[in-house]
């Protein structure tokens, strides 16, 4: 059977606190570790998402509607939804965030570099040049999901 969820593959997360975010795969465990004998994921995503501005937003409002609050997450294989999109390998979130970096103590520390990290990432969009291209898909990411 072919392994799909990988890093870069954006999923829905379906259970618990962020149920119907979207997240980025870090790190995958399929055939689960010592203390997690199911399959599982390191997960990133967006808890609180960036809100929809126009040109005659000042510059104070602008900055206030597109913070973005993330959120990381050990995730069970059946809690996840993976979805078609992906996010390219010149994303460096596998620098930023591991499962060391986590735990109770360094938590905190390691959100604030995710966070500045997806907003830089946020502000400097590129455009999409169709369904396909690799920027409708981080374009994808960064939209709340409508249902």
């Amino acid at each position: 059977m072919v392994k799909f969820i990988k890093y870069g593959r954006i999923v829905i997360l379906l259970n618990g606190r962020y149920a119907g975010r979207k997240a980025v795969v870090i790190r995958n465990w399929d055939d689960g570790t010592k203390e997690r004998k199911f399959g599982h994921a390191l997960v990133v995503g967006i808890n609180r998402y960036p809100r929809r501005v126009t040109k005659r937003t000042s510059k104070k409002r602008f900055e206030k509607k597109t913070k973005l609050t993330p959120f990381a997450k050990i995730v069970n294989y059946n809690h996840i939804m993976p979805t078609r999109y992906q996010i390219g390998a010149e994303w460096d979130l596998k620098n930023v965030i591991n499962e060391e970096n986590i735990g109770k103590e360094r938590k905190g520390d390691t959100l604030k570099e995710v966070k500045k990290f997806l907003q830089e990432k946020y502000l400097n969009l590129p455009t999409a040049k169709g369904p396909n291209d690799k920027a409708s898909h981080i374009r994808f990411f960064f939209k709340k999901l409508r249902f």
